[in-house]
């Protein structure tokens, strides 16, 4: 990531804001143009404590990253290997894969995951380069969101509380999942204007009423019902479909305006 410096911005108050949680090694680049001009690689506590002469511009540079042996030659790697990742908690992986298709997270997005529960979401959100918030009230459900986020080497900033109160001091999100909470906490989160809302529901009656109420607030709602049976190995050698409960998921986008 490159930075401009500007007044009160340069490498020792971006390395202050980064450490301790967010390890990065930084290029300094001083008196750009001018006869002084210098490039500087610093650690974090050097970039802190030395004096620097006209700072222009910085590189954060994450150590941990290495380039592919075998790059695509427009750019980076894009995105995760995989989607839907196996887990033996949550949505099944076929309703997470759609969810994540409307969700539409990306480089650049802030994401909101509204009672994340053990965090399927929100990983895999960060996976694909967002920002993501977390939202989840129950402590074990936390643990396991933080154990999941340290497996997978991703960023996910986690709010233990309520919402729709925990929602308030939060930035405005580009896309938003609600695991859990209701249609208050749905429109809570309609209220601040995500281009994406997406939320998985169990019962046909929830889908009705978090669809109108989605309309009172300026967003076309859709929903779909999806059950995934997966073949397991039945006593006589043969195959059969295991049972399974089927998913509602509401997928809204705000209606254009006029």
């Amino acid at each position: 990531m490159a930075v401009v410096v500007a007044p009160g911005v340069g490498p020792g108050e971006l390395a202050r804001e980064l450490a301790p949680t967010t390890p990065r090694s930084l290029l300094v680049f001083e008196a750009l143009g001018g006869p002084g001009e210098r490039l500087t690689h610093s650690r974090m506590g050097e970039a802190t404590t030395r004096p620097w002469k006209d700072p222009d511009v910085v590189l954060v540079l994450d150590p941990r990253h290495r380039p592919l042996e075998r790059p695509w030659v427009a750019g980076a790697q894009p995105g995760p290997a995989e989607w839907a990742l196996p887990s033996p908690t949550g949505l099944p992986a076929e309703v997470r894969a759609f969810v994540l298709a409307k969700l539409g997270p990306r480089l650049g997005d802030l994401v909101w995951d509204v009672g994340a529960g053990s965090g399927e979401i929100a990983v895999e959100c960060a996976l694909h380069g967002a920002a993501v918030f977390a939202v989840e009230r129950d402590a074990g459900a936390c643990a396991s969101l933080r154990s999941r986020v340290l497996a997978h080497g991703v960023k996910v900033a986690l709010t233990r509380g309520l919402a729709p109160p925990a929602l308030e001091p939060l930035p405005d999100p580009d896309a938003v999942h609600v695991g859990g909470g209701g249609p208050d906490v749905v429109m809570a989160c309609a209220a601040r204007r995500p281009r994406a809302l997406v939320c998985a529901l169990r019962k046909v009656e929830q889908v009705t009423a978090v669809l109108d109420r989605l309309r009172e607030h300026g967003y076309r709602g859709e929903a779909v019902q999806i059950l995934a049976s997966r073949l397991v190995p039945a006593p006589d050698g043969s195959r059969t479909l295991a049972p399974a409960d089927p998913v509602f998921v509401v997928h809204a986008t705000p209606l254009p305006p006029g």
